[in-house]
Order: structure tokens, then C-alpha cells, then sequence
């Protein structure tokens, strides 16, 4: 008797396919989990004595923050004591060229004076005289003398520094201020002064002139009383205050200044950046510049602006990459840190002042990009480094108030990032490479944001273009 065949039933292609399917999704995942671990591990693996401070977010305390400085430049960090005397009225007075204990205005304008007449170089006998094709960097200064501390050991660790020129443009006469920027040693300096200062105008303009209109009273108003300035409230029906217009006419000042009034820039035809007490700046942000400027001509024959420093919340330069550029339209909310033009550049956009000038926005980075897009043949191009050069590490300025004004915290989270690229040889890339750009919106530029309506700031604007050596 034949025994009956038990029929093997058939695989089920379809479920095999979705198992074979799951497996591999299994798999891919595994790998991919490994080899996130693997990098995070790898970024993470930089030892170093400092390493406690450096991973510790909330330690920015001031000993932590001195930790991660070169005990050579410490001394730009700490106040010096003075060597106080006595006049024969009994009051205490600081000796030092050119110092004065609490100037009265008379003095300081005499003192502020002086010093633009004698245009000085300070250590020239050191560095040599400036070379035409030399960077020169022009730091706008206010009284943020903490900030300007940490800006200035920055610079001092960037190298080719001693090839320099560093200006200092202030609009505020401070002796601390004085004594720290003629204490550097490791380049080149050069002071300039603003003269129409709020400081030594307090009670006139451009200063805040008592019989001037009040910010926000009504022009109808305005001209029952006849206030100085009644008929000229700016686009938003608001009358100019002082401490807000400084800023744009200092700007346009010193640039005015550096390349048609000093007689150390005189031939100077190289780079000219341009900086604020409040920027900080990695050690080899002019190498970069250098290998930004010679590879300009053929990545980007338009670009007329070099830019070292962009607005990011948080970044790595792992993420952003050491040597990657991208090239764009200037964008003043954008492109305005660390930014770096020649005098070629420079005279097209002084040729357009009349723009500049009247232009109803008291921030002289819109002013800029109205010139950009209303007056310049050739429109203001950038290229812009991905991973930034120039940090930003101010809390508080003229737009924002905070309860700390000297808080620590930007300034380690700062340090952090640097000492990370440092130990991972992010910096000092040997070539630049070109992305490709994301896709760049119209930079149709709104209606300014005001706080230049008033005609006398006009005038004292455009008056600036017209100063002789």
C-alpha cells in the first residue's frame, strides 16, 4: 500500500520579501547607530588639562575664562593700578602722556585734538612702517572696556598679526580705555577720535540739545512750541535722539577718515576690516582673509566685500566646515561682522553719499545696503565664510539691555568652540572651496527703520566726505 503524500506547502514569497526587507532595515539601523556613537566618541575625545572648564557650559567664571588665555596676554585682562598723585588744590590726578583725571570737556576736546593732529603709530619703531598691500583693522569703540579686553587678547593670538595695522576709533574719551589700547605690543596702533561726540557735545548738537523736540511729541505740536527740529520728525512721526544717530556718524567717519584723511594710509591699497569692541576673533582669521582675497578672483570676480563672521545661534565647525565659503548678495543684517573692503570699493560707495546721508534709518549697515541697491552700479556682493572668524560677544549695546551686563557667558562658549577647532585642526585650512548657495531670496530692502529724519544729521554726514588731510 503506497503511503499518501503529505503535500509541502509552498513558501510565501510575499512574506520572505518583507522579512528579508525588515532584516535589512534592522541591519542599516545598527550600523548607522554604531557609527554615530563611533563619531561622537571620535569629536569628544580631545583631552586636555583644561578640558574641565572647556566641557563645563555654565563654568564661565572669570578664573575659567583667564585658564583658557596664555598667561603672556593676561595683562589686557586685569586693570593696572595707578600711580595717583596730588595737585596743589588737593585733588587726585593720574600722571601719563596725554591723561587727564576726570577731563572736563575743554580738555577733551583739546586731548582728542592733539591726537588726531599727530595721527601717531604707536610701536612703528618695532613693526616697520605699514606696507601698501598690509591688512589694517579699524575696531569702532564706544566704553565696553571688558569686551574690548577679551578683543584685543584675541588679536593678539591671531597670527601675521604683527604685519597689521590696528586703529582704534573711538567715540568716547576714557583714560582706563587709553592706557589699554596703548598697552598693546604685538602690532602696530593708531588711535582716532571722533570729534562730534555726544560726550563732548552733551548740551548742543549732534548732541542732545535741550531746546530740541522730544522724541515721540506730535509735530503739529512740535511747531506750536518751535523746538529746533519741529519740522523734521523721521517715516515714523519720531524726533532724532542723540545716542542712537552717534553710532552711523562714527561709522561713516572713521571710514571717511582711514582712506582719504590719514597720512599713514595714504597709498594704502590692501584690505581695510573692520571690527567692534565686541567681536572676538580666531587666531587665524587673517590667514583666512588672505586666502579669501586671492581666490576672490576666480571663485567670485563680483565680490567686492570679504566677511569672517555670520549671526549663528549655535554651530560647529564640523558641521559648517574650516574651509568652506559661500558667495552672496551683502545682506546688512547678515554680512555685516568682520567685514573687509579695499579703497576701489570704498570710492564707489563714498560717490554714493548723498544716499548714505539722507537715507531714514539710523543703522549705517541699512544705510549701507540702500546704497547697495539704489545707487551702486555694481551692487554690494559677499563671499562669507561658513565657519565664522569673528564671533560676536557683546550681551548688551545701544539696541539691548540686560540685567548683566558683563556676563562671561558668550565669552566661554567662545573660547569652547575655538579650542575645540584648535585641538581638531579645524583652523588654518590650506585651500578655500566654494558651496553651492541656498537659494538667496530677493533682498528687497523695507522702509529703514527711522531715527534719521532730522536735516542737521543729513548735513553733518555729508560734510564728513568733504574733510581734507
Amino acid at each position: 500500500m503506497r503511503g499518501r503524500r503529505i503535500p509541502i506547502p509552498l513558501p510565501n514569497t510575499g512574506t520572505m520579501s518583507r522579512r528579508r526587507s525588515s532584516f535589512c532595515l534592522r541591519t542599516s539601523l545598527v550600523i548607522f547607530l554604531v557609527l554615530f556613537i563611533f563619531l561622537q566618541l571620535h569629536i569628544m575625545s580631545y583631552s586636555d588639562p583644561r578640558e574641565s572648564h572647556i566641557n563645563d557650559v555654565t563654568n564661565d567664571s572669570t578664573a575659567a575664562i583667564l585658564s583658557m588665555v596664555p598667561p603672556v596676554f593676561h595683562k589686557f585682562l586685569t586693570a593696572k593700578a595707578k600711580n595717583v598723585s596730588h595737585d596743589h588744590n588737593g585733588s587726585a590726578s593720574s600722571g601719563g602722556e596725554m591723561q587727564f583725571h576726570s577731563p572736563n570737556i575743554s580738555e577733551m576736546k583739546r586731548a582728542i585734538f592733539r591726537y588726531n593732529e599727530m595721527q601717531n603709530v604707536i610701536n612703528e619703531d618695532i613693526f616697520g612702517p605699514l606696507q601698501n598691500d598690509s591688512v589694517i583693522i579699524v575696531v569702532q569703540v564706544h566704553k565696553r572696556i571688558t569686551y574690548l579686553r577679551h578683543l584685543i587678547v584675541s588679536l593678539a593670538q591671531a597670527r601675521d598679526i604683527s604685519k597689521a595695522l590696528l586703529i582704534f576709533s573711538h567715540d568716547h574719551y576714557d583714560e582706563d580705555i587709553n592706557e589699554l589700547v596703548q598697552s598693546v605690543d604685538f602690532c602696530k596702533v593708531m588711535q582716532i577720535f571722533y570729534p562730534y561726540s555726544i560726550q563732548t557735545h552733551p548740551n548742543e548738537f549732534p548732541g542732545a540739545d535741550p531746546r530740541d523736540c522730544p522724541r515721540d511729541m506730535k509735530k503739529e505740536q512740535a511747531l506750536i512750541k518751535k523746538c529746533n527740529n519741529a519740522l523734521y520728525p523721521d517715516l515714523y512721526g519720531h524726533y532724532r535722539e542723540a545716542k542712537f544717530t552717534q553710532t552711523k556718524h562714527h561709522w561713516w567717519w572713521k571710514a571717511n577718515r582711514v582712506f582719504n584723511e590719514l597720512e599713514v594710509t595714504r597709498f594704502h591699497s590692501g584690505l581695510v576690516v573692520f571690527l567692534e569692541e565686541d567681536h572676538y576673533v580666531a587666531e587665524d582669521f587673517l590667514y583666512l582673509l588672505g586666502l579669501m582675497q586671492k581666490r576672490s578672483h576666480d571663485l567670485c570676480p563680483k565680490c567686492n566685500i570679504l566677511s569672517l563672521g555670520t549671526y549663528l545661534k549655535t554651530f560647529n565647525y564640523y558641521t559648517y566646515s574650516n574651509n568652506k565659503v559661500e558667495v552672496t548678495p551683502w545682506i546688512s543684517s547678515k554680512h555685516n561682522m568682520g567685514m573687509a573692503f579695499n579703497r576701489t570699493t570704498w570710492k564707489e560707495i563714498v560717490k554714493c553719499a548723498e544716499h548714505f546721508c539722507s537715507y531714514d534709518d539710523y543703522n549705517w549697515d541699512w544705510s549701507l545696503q540702500h546704497v547697495s541697491q539704489h545707487c551702486l552700479k555694481q551692487k554690494l556682493h559677499v563671499m562669507v565664510v561658513k565657519g565664522p572668524r569673528v564671533f560676536h560677544i557683546g550681551e548688551c549695546g545701544v539696541h539691548h539691555k540686560k540685567n548683566n551686563c558683563e556676563s562671561n557667558q558668550v565669552i566661554s562658549k567662545v573660547q569652547k568652540v575655538l579650542h575645540i577647532a584648535t585641538k581638531a585642526s579645524q583652523l588654518f585650512p590650506k585651500t578655500i572651496t566654494l558651496t553651492v548657495a541656498s537659494v538667496v531670496q530677493k533682498t528687497k530692502l523695507r522702509k529703514g527703520n527711522g531715527g534719521w529724519g532730522d536735516k542737521r544729521d543729513h548735513l553733518l554726514c555729508l560734510n564728513m566726505t568733504l574733510s581734507g588731510r
